[in-house]
């Protein structure tokens, strides 16, 4: 067989099955889109589930896909085994109600024969123990029946409870006897490593009930998968994927980083090897599609990832940051697959870079404690170190579990993994209890969403109107229905022009008019999904059941209408300035700010702050349309629109369109030109996690309240410093601070003075101790810094010179210590020396052997502690 590159295999593959009809789709991102039974995309037809399932329309029948896959359940086995990764790829060909077994079969067998030229011989292949009809065809396609293997259910069926399922059929490459266990009976299926199964296709022909009973499709489906570096491994023949061509090259830089030569072994250096090549991949394409490193979810898988590589880098003697520039490596074997690795090639460095940094900080002190619990655990005889230890590690500093049971296993111990998982729930619930404290329920129990559970949805009028009539249908107070309200109270409405708070806009608020009385919208919240509660208070009479007037407070829903489109404009020029890699975390919009949490791992520069805050005012000042446009949410996404942070859509989305400047799904409520908006300022850009930024910012009338509020400053200012209309308020402020700082050198140099002579006069009764010369004193309010001056200018006069001053501000006391240069040669150490006299008042420090400084805390025991330097010293 002719050796092919992993690269050159997948493009093959893609091609052939575009010959077929299939229409190539790249790769999904690793982060599943509208699924939450998924971490990470761990299959090549998981993003593909809603068009098996039939709630997405296909863009056609016939799709084939490179998928890129993580799966971490086996991330300690990484490393120890050569046939663990946690990063692969899947080739797959995906029929959705078109073609099924005798076109699968046959173009599978052409492809790995005609195409790989794989000899014919070398491939058997596995059918469900009755799917006569599966094996029939393999027959009449060219695979003899001696090497058609039955299977049972275990082995050849797909299903997962209830819904499509079928039989599968396995195709393997036999590698010959030498891999073989020399059993007679040795065929797939085998545990030994003979026959590798490299595709498997997916025959969805039924529909099960979960307890055994099926009924077939009435348009089957066609799911196949192919682990494209198992492919490689046959066509490269090579033994495992670690010397797939494109992986061996990351591995072929690490062994250049260490020094080390791979040598295909069980010995640690090789375990490190491995780790790090195969994290490098999966952090690099992880972060690629958007992950960023946390303590949850996603983020901390890749968290997890970056730390093993970096620790098993500091176990070969890599010198720390080295994945920022192994990244580079993955980046040039894998982008042309995958374009975007190339297009954020300087974010994945710089989000590596600044985890790599984060953990090398802690990794030190962290191991230090480890170590010493591992001493303690042998010293007691037992082999296991608690849940609790290992969750402090976690907690404090940063250790991913799998960093602490491969230390615990070096060293022959394991870990309570249930106790540290109790440790995790009960920080979780106390975050939760912490968040429910602060924000509260709003009044809303189960027992209130039980009484509307039943209601027709909200009609929502908002779009259109900010008034309109409605019928009042349920009303809430002391979470029970009433039909009048007098005080605190919700009220459901059969249709509203209130807003209902959702993807990040606030509530509305205003007032419902009825005939005997008024109620005022303090908020706007959904409940029970679909149904919209206006929150506050009967202000005038009584408000009842039926007709009503419902008004928002229109200049409020404005402001936040001018916000809201801020927000979209503030996206768009962001990923303009920053690059592709910005995805929006989160946003909240109110009538006085917008604030954006987005994915950037360092702090915008100045030049940065202001190119965004410029491009967005230069599209508000185009006066360009804004529209908003519902339509069905596949030709939405036809569009090219992004989804917003938080937003759940159905059948039906609205596009919100501003020029050619940014298109987005959005439910909120918006301007209709951009010019509405005024103007927009960025108040402040800061971080709120790792690799988490966030911008606040403001529009139109907000704007004017700032300026008026700094001109207001600006006037009290110019008042205090009597300044008339031409002087310049900055430069007399730059003349104040100079003449500040002037003063101050000068206060400091007498203060230096005064405590110089006050010295002086305590040294002329400096005490002999041994060979030293001992004086103590304290002072009042004066600076370490003068301390220091001081201390050096009497060990210049005295090099047998040991001196401990204090200073006393308030509560605090603040110590500083020298030894001259013969008092050190005679054994003084001024940080040892203050380590013992600043515990006797309750503090702590230390330093060097010639100079150190030191805090106190209890005034009360300041002569006491300076008195004991003399029996210190005497020791020595």
């Amino acid at each position: 067989m002719e050796f092919l590159s992993l690269n050159t295999i997948r493009e093959k593959y893609l091609a052939f099955y575009e010959t077929k009809g299939h229409l190539r789709l790249p790769s999904f991102s690793l982060v599943p889109q509208n699924d939450k039974s998924l971490l990470l995309i761990n299959a090549g037809m998981a993003p593909l589930k809603a068009y098996f399932t039939g709630e997405l329309t296909p863009p056609r029948k016939r799709v084939t896909t490179c998928q890129k896959c993580i799966r971490t359940p086996d991330i300690d086995r990484v490393g120890k085994t050569a046939r663990h990764g946690t990063f692969f790829e899947m080739l797959g060909n995906f029929s959705f109600g078109d073609y099924f077994k005798s076109e699968a079969i046959p173009w599978a067998y052409e492809f790995l024969t005609k195409v790989m030229e794989i000899p014919e011989e070398l491939l058997s292949v596995s059918v469900y123990l009755d799917d006569d009809e599966a094996r029939d065809i393999w027959i009449k396609t060219g695979i003899p029946a001696e090497r058609i293997y039955r299977m049972g259910k275990e082995d050849n069926f797909w299903e997962i409870g209830s819904g499509p399922c079928g039989p599968c059929s396995e195709i393997y490459f036999d590698r010959g006897e030498k891999y073989g266990c020399g059993s007679p009976d040795c065929k797939p299926g085998c545990d030994c490593d003979r026959f590798l199964e490299i595709w498997n296709i997916v025959f969805t022909q039924f529909d099960g009930d979960g307890n055994g009973n099926y009924e077939r499709l009435e348009h089957p489906n066609i799911d196949t998968g192919m682990g494209l570096e198992r492919l490689a491994c046959v066509m490269q023949d090579v033994n495992n994927l670690f010397e797939v061509d494109t992986i061996r090259n990351v591995m072929l830089k690490v062994c250049e980083m260490s020094g080390r030569e791979y040598t295909a072994s069980a010995d640690d250096h090789d375990v490190s090897l491995r780790v790090i090549t195969d994290h490098i991949r999966s952090s690099t394409f992880l972060i690629s599609d958007g992950v960023m490193p946390s303590n949850e979810g996603r983020g901390y898988v890749l968290r997890r990832l970056i730390r093993r590589a970096a620790r098993h880098g500091r176990l070969l003697g890599i010198k720390a940051g080295f994945l920022t520039t192994l990244c580079e490596t993955v980046i040039e074997e894998s982008k042309g697959a995958y374009p975007e690795l190339e297009s954020k090639r300087e974010f994945i460095k710089s989000v590596l870079s600044a985890e790599e940094e984060r953990f090398a900080k802690t990794i030190d002190q962290g191991i230090n404690l480890l170590e010493k619990i591992i001493d303690s655990v042998k010293a007691e005889n037992k082999t296991v170190i608690s849940g609790e230890d290992a969750f402090k590690l976690y907690d404090t500093f940063g250790f991913p579990m799998d960093i602490t049971k491969e230390i615990a296993e070096e060293n022959g111990l394991s870990v309570d993994e249930e106790g540290f998982t109790a440790f995790m729930k009960e920080q979780k619930e106390r975050a939760r209890s912490a968040r429910a404290a602060q924000t509260g329920d709003a009044g809303w129990s189960d027992d209130s969403a039980a009484l509307v559970s039943g209601l027709a949805a909200t009609k929502f009028l908002g779009y259109e109107t900010t008034s309109a009539e409605g019928e009042i249908i349920c009303i809430i107070a002391d979470n029970e229905a009433v039909g009048e309200a007098k005080g605190e109270a919700m009220i459901i409405m059969n249709q509203t022009p209130f807003y209902a708070e959702s993807g990040g806009q606030v509530g509305d608020t205003g007032y419902i008019k009825t005939k005997d009385g008024l109620f005022k919208v303090t908020d706007t919240k959904k409940v029970c999904g679909d149904k919209f509660a206006h929150i506050g208070e009967v202000a005038e009479g009584t408000v009842s059941l039926g007709k009503a007037e419902a008004v928002v407070d229109k200049t409020r829903r404005e402001a936040i209408m001018r916000n809201h489109s801020a927000a979209h404009m503030l996206q768009a020029a962001l990923k303009k300035v920053l690059g592709d890699h910005v995805e929006q975390s989160g946003s909240y919009v109110d009538d006085e700010r917008v604030r954006f949490d987005f994915t950037h791992n360092k702090g915008m520069t100045k030049e940065e702050i202001a190119e965004v805050e410029n491009l967005v005012n230069e599209f508000v000042l185009s006066a360009s349309t804004i529209t908003m446009t519902e339509m069905p949410i596949e030709e939405a996404k036809k569009t090219g629109a992004t989804a917003l942070f938080g937003e759940k859509y159905g059948e039906f989305v609205r596009v919100v369109k501003m020029g050619e400047f940014s298109t987005e799904f959005c439910g909120g409520t918006h301007l209709s030109n951009s010019a509405e908006a005024g103007l927009f300022k960025i108040v402040s850009e800061s971080s709120v996690a790792a690799g988490i930024r966030r911008i606040e910012g403001t529009t139109g009338k907000n704007i004017i309240n700032k300026l008026n509020a700094t001109e207001d400053t600006i006037a009290k200012i110019r008042s205090v410093l009597k300044l008339t209309g031409t002087d310049d308020v900055a430069k007399r402020l730059a003349d104040l601070s100079d003449e500040l700082k002037t003063m101050k050198k000068e206060m400091d140099a007498l203060k230096t003075k005064l405590a110089l002579a006050d010295a002086l006069d305590s040294f002329k009764n400096a005490k002999a101790v041994g060979n030293f010369k001992v004086c103590t004193a304290k002072f009042d309010g004066v600076a370490v810094d003068t301390l220091r001056n001081v201390i050096d200018e009497l060990k210049a006069r005295d090099a047998h010179a040991v001196v401990v001053f204090a200073s006393v501000m308030g509560e605090k006391i603040t110590f500083a210590a020298g030894c001259g240069k013969d008092a050190v040669a005679n054994g003084a150490h001024a940080g040892n020396i203050l380590k013992q006299v600043s515990a006797i008042t309750g503090g702590g420090g230390g330093g060097r052997p010639d100079s150190a400084t030191s805090g106190g805390k209890d005034v009360s025991r300041l002569d006491e502690a300076l008195s004991a330097v003399e029996a210190i010293l005497g020791g020595k």
